[in-house]
Parts: C-alpha cells; structure tokens; sequence
C-alpha cells in the first residue's frame, strides 16, 4: 500500500538522523579529550579512569533501556535519551578536575548508551516491517556522522574553546531532535504485513534464546574489539614501529573509518546477495586477513592497506548481531548484544596495552585478527 511505503520510508530518513546525530555528537567530545585534560590537569592514568564514566554509565544504563524500551516503545525512549545526550555533551568542559570529570561522564555515558539501545530496537521493528536486511546503512549513517563531527571538531579547534564547542553541540543537537523526534513520535512502530515468528512480538526468552542471543553478542565483542584498538593504538603502532611521520600515523584510522563506512553502506545489497551467515563469515575472514598483514607488515603503506581491509571486513558484524539479537529478542536482545559489544570495545584498548607489555605491539595488535577470525567461526557453526 503506497501509504504505508511512505510511512515506512519516512521512518527510515528519521531514524537515520538520529544514527548520524548519535555519531556527530559522541565524535565532537572525542576530539576534544586533549583539551580537557589539559583543562583538568590530569595524568594518562587519571585521565584513563576519567574516561571510564562514559563507559560505566553506558554498561549500566544498557539494559534498563531494554526495558524501557518494551514498556514505554522504542520511540519515545529514543527522542527523550537524544535530549539527555544533547544536554550532557556540554558538561565535560565545565569540570576542572578528573575527578569532577569522571563524574559528570556518568550521565553522558548512561545517555550515549541507552541511545543505542533505543534507536537499534526501532531499527530492528523497521527491518522486519521492510523485510529487508537494512540495518548496515543506520549504521553507516552512524559512522559518517561520527567523521563529520571529528572534522568539524578539528577544523574549529584552534578558534573554540571546549565549552563554546560543545555547547554548540547541545544546541545542534537539541535542534535536530526538537525536528526528527516530532517526525519520530508520530511514526507508529511498524508491523509486518506477513507475520513471521521471528518479525513479530519477540519470541519468549527461554534458555535456547537467550544462548542464541548471547552468541550474537558474542560477535558484536570480537567486532567492537577490534575497532576499540584500532582507534586507540593503530596510529601509535604506525608512528613507533614505522617510523611514520605524525600526519600519516593520524591517516590510519582515518583509512580504518572510511573503508567501515564504505562497507556499511554496501552493506545492504551485500546481505540480501550473500545471506547474513556468509556475510559474518566473509567479514570475519576479511578482517583477520586485512589486521595480520596490517600489524605485520614491514611498510607503512602495507599497513594502511591492512587497516582499510580491516575496516571493510568489521563493517557489518555488528549491525549483522544486533539485528539479528533484536529479532530474537527485542529490544534486550538488542541491549544484550550492545553491552557485549560495549564491553569488547572496553576491552580492546587496554587488553592490547597489556599483550604489548608482554610481547609487543604489532603481535598485541594480532589478536584483532584473533578475534575476527573467531567471529567467523561463531557465525559459521550457529547459522
């Protein structure tokens, strides 16, 4: 029925603002960490446990917003976290302590994070009701939001400070939603037009389900692993065990980030040709491949083509779990395979400074390949 296309499509552009605006705001604090930390006059370590309050407050929150989700719907859930994460963002810049900083993160973590969950559980409702495996673009549009906001970040750095910089973001971000959660709101949540037992209420949590979903969550970690240490120690690895120049060593996740956008926005027409098993599996395989030759390599151009390839292979494993965790779950499975992949995006970064410690870093950086390869696996056996 024409009208109900329109308002499916309409529902798809709304929640694809959302994704980039998620992407644009959480990017626009990042670039900014240097600044605060001077600002806050605290050490690597301090600042690493500051940090940690965006992580703990999204952990926390994740499941909750499962809940919520299912009690108060998706959409609603997704316009009231956006305002909180808008309001949030301009907090960081107003502390003058790690401490102060650690704290006021709580909120902004707890606001980023039931986000996600909120607007993944629309997206998993939207898919089924299109019965198309779209779930790779809402996620490119989460990806490229996040460039644009490292950019923008970038390019008015030198002219803002942090607090006039993030308050901007509040106000944009306040603007964007006051617009697309009007829209959202009078979006009613999508039904298939051909029940499904896997398109329609979720199916009820018994212990199969619940290990079904647990290994999609499995797989959300071996991805977020990944991109967790490619962001944190890609660029260090270039600059110290390549000797490359500080602007080449910053393009590496640059090509990392590009090539995972790229991917997911291929993404669609790569699952509805390849199916979702082989798509994990080809994912999988594609990035162990592309990290071992980028942590072995001896040239840094060798390497850069392995974190491309790294970011090709990893582009559709999350979105790939979470949809499917939804689908089988609702919104907690959705919640459930966010915190996994939270969690192994947490683990990254520091797992990979500890292997270092111990081995080195082009072998710590191995264990992304490791990981992507047990993805595969994991995708491979539970089809």
């Amino acid at each position: 029925m024409p009208g109900t296309d329109d308002r499916l499509r309409r529902l798809r552009i709304t929640l694809t603002v959302f994704f980039a605006l998620d992407g644009f705001i959480f990017a626009g604090w990042v670039v900014r960490i240097p600044a605060i930390k001077h600002q806050t006059g605290a050490s690597a370590g301090t600042l690493g446990l500051a940090l940690l309050g965006v992580s703990a407050g999204a952990v926390v929150t994740m499941m909750l917003t499962g809940r919520l989700c299912r009690r108060y719907g998706s959409h609603p859930v997704t316009v009231v976290c956006s305002v909180l994460l808008s309001l949030s963002v301009a907090l960081p810049p107003l502390t003058h302590s790690a401490l102060t900083l650690g704290l006021v993160l709580l909120p902004f973590g707890a606001a980023y994070g039931a986000l996600n969950v909120a607007f993944n559980s629309a997206a998993v409702d939207l898919i089924a009701a299109l019965r198309r495996p779209i779930m790779p673009s809402f996620h490119a549009a989460f990806s490229l939001g996040g460039m644009t906001g490292a950019g923008l970040g970038g390019l008015v750095a030198g002219s803002l400070s942090p607090t006039r910089h993030l308050l901007g973001l509040t106000l944009i971000g306040l603007l964007v939603t006051a617009v697309a959660g009007r829209a959202l709101l009078r979006c009613e949540v999508p039904v298939p037009a051909v029940a499904q037992p896997s398109e329609t209420a979720p199916r009820r949590l018994d212990a199969r389900t619940r290990r079904l979903v647990v290994v999609f969550g499995l797989i959300a970690l071996c991805t977020a692993y990944g991109e967790g240490a490619m962001a944190d120690w890609g660029a260090l690895h270039l600059r110290q065990d390549l000797d490359a120049s500080p602007g080449v060593a910053a393009a590496g996740y640059t090509c990392f980030a590009l090539a995972m956008t790229a991917g997911r926005a291929s993404g669609t027409r790569l699952l509805e040709r390849l199916g979702r098993s082989r798509t994990v599996a080809f994912g999988g395989g594609t990035a162990a491949t592309g990290m071992l030759l980028g942590s072995l390599a001896p040239s840094v151009w060798a390497t850069l083509i392995g974190f491309a390839v790294t970011g090709l292979g990893l582009a559709n494993l999350f979105p790939v779990a979470v949809d499917r965790a939804g689908a089988l779950a609702g919104p907690s499975g959705v919640a459930t395979a966010s915190t996994f992949g939270y969690g192994g995006m947490l683990l990254g970064p520091p797992a990979i400074g500890f292997l270092a410690e111990w081995t080195s870093l082009p072998t710590a950086l191995t264990s992304v390949a490791v990981l992507a390869a047990a993805a595969t696996v994991i995708g491979a056996t539970t089809r």
